[in-house]
């Protein structure tokens, strides 16, 4: 019952992601007006609106302008659930479970906007700024955690980004504020695992690029979501990756 739960939080979540990532490019409120097709503006009716089944039962059309939907929207929501089980499975049902499930949650809106924008948002930078700080406020209270770890983790994240930014110009100010955050929820290791996962992913996925000749050098890149995959990962199994990593040293 408890993955159930699990999968069914992360699908309702992930339909509100959706939301988020469509409306927060375009300045608009993510709570008004009430969920409508990008197309006619119709106004959604609750079957429009379950996660997964209704894009299978409307077979990924409107119901009302039978135009498409796009097939990023079961996908995040998908996304969002697979994640959610991961994190109960790792964490169970504890204070870190529920902060990482926002911070996973921050990072697909994050990634999903800079990957079509190729710009960050300060909105979602100031949320995941407070809600970092209050789950490690609530750390410290509860389980006499280490304040400061994160905040050094922060402030060594967005160091490293802006310092990479002023030297080579190769990356843009919202890559330094999304380190920011990663260093605000993972600690000093953490993002400095993040980073370095990051830096590889991009350079692989800039690698496959070029190659297929999808775009050529001057092109720009998005950089936001590497690092968010980089998190990720570092969130799920960043421990495991340490240990192993020093392992082959010690």
């Amino acid at each position: 019952m408890d993955y159930a739960l699990v999968i069914i939080i992360g699908l309702v979540i992930g339909s509100f992601l959706n939301v988020c990532i469509y409306r927060i490019p375009r300045e608009e409120s993510i709570s008004y007006p009430p969920s409508h097709c990008s197309t006619c503006n119709h106004k959604l009716n609750p079957l429009d609106l379950v996660p997964i089944f209704s894009y299978i039962f409307l077979k990924g059309k409107c119901r009302y302008c039978k135009d498409k939907i796009s097939l990023r929207y079961p996908l995040i929501e998908l996304l969002n659930a697979l994640l959610y089980l991961l994190i109960y499975v790792n964490y169970d049902f504890t204070l870190d479970f529920f902060k990482y499930c926002i911070f996973s949650s921050l990072l697909i809106v994050i990634a999903m906007i800079d990957y079509n924008t190729q710009d960050v948002y300060t909105s979602s930078i100031i949320f995941g700024g407070i809600v970092g700080v209050a789950f490690e406020a609530l750390g410290y209270i509860v389980y006499k955690n280490e304040f400061m770890q994160p905040i050094f983790g922060a402030i060594i994240g967005f160091g490293i980004i802006a310092l990479i930014v002023i030297l080579t110009k190769g990356m843009g100010d919202g890559d330094a504020e999304i380190a920011l955050i990663c260093g605000l929820f993972l600690g000093v290791k953490g993002v400095l695992l993040t980073l370095f996962l990051g830096i590889i992913i991009g350079g692989i996925i800039a690698i496959i690029i070029l190659a297929f000749k999808l775009k050529n050098l001057k092109d720009s890149m998005a950089f936001g979501p590497c690092l968010a995959i980089g998190a990720l990962i570092t969130m799920l199994w960043g421990n495991e990756i340490l240990s192993t990593y020093l392992s082959l040293f010690i």
